[in-house]
Parts: structure tokens; sequence; C-alpha cells
């Protein structure tokens, strides 16, 4: 059963800014794996449309450590407002989602 998995989007707006907080994710335990890629949005900030590119993260952890995990990324991220999004696991390889379980600590 996956019900406390999930995968959380987070967007840096470098490489390096990116790299930082997954890193720091894992080692604080808050995430099993945290996959980087980079992304362009468009997005409204301040009542103005900005275009940018951005890297984003998908971060697999277990959710019931969602708060510890949100407060770890605003720590370390340089957003002011920094986009932090769960999205639940449904189903899952149960291999996979034990590996979770093992790296994650609640």
């Amino acid at each position: 059963m996956a019900d406390n998995y999930g995968i959380v989007l987070v967007t840096a707006g470098s490489k390096a800014e990116a790299e930082a907080i997954a890193k720091g994710l894992v080692e604080a335990k808050l995430a099993a794996c945290v996959g980087l890629t980079p992304i362009h949005s468009v997005y409204t900030w301040k009542g103005e449309v900005c275009s940018e590119d951005e890297w984003q993260l998908i971060i697999k952890t277990d959710l019931s450590i969602f708060q510890a995990l949100e407060t770890k990324i605003c720590q370390l991220h340089s957003y002011e407002v920094p986009e932090i999004l769960a999205v639940p696991i449904a189903a899952g390889s149960p291999a996979y989602l034990q590996w979770i379980s093992e790296q994650v600590q609640p």
C-alpha cells in the first residue's frame, strides 16, 4: 500500500541551488531520492508575467514528514515563496516503497 508515500515538487532558480536542496534533504533523511531536471516556467509574480529557466526537484518521500520537509526546503531555498507541492503515490512497487521507508526517518 502506498498510503504515506508521495512525490514533492519544488522548483529552484539554478542547478547549484537544486543540488544543494536535494543533498540537504537526503542527508537529513527527509527524502529517499531527489531527481533534478531543467524546466522552463511561465508564471505571474507580483503582477508581472515572468518566463524563467528553472530546475525541477522531484522528491520521493513519506508524506507523514511533510511539515519537516517543507521547513527544511524553506531554510535552504532562495525564493520568497518556493513551490512545494505534495502529490500522493497511489501505487508503486512494494520493493521501491519499502526502500523509501528505509531511507526516510519520520
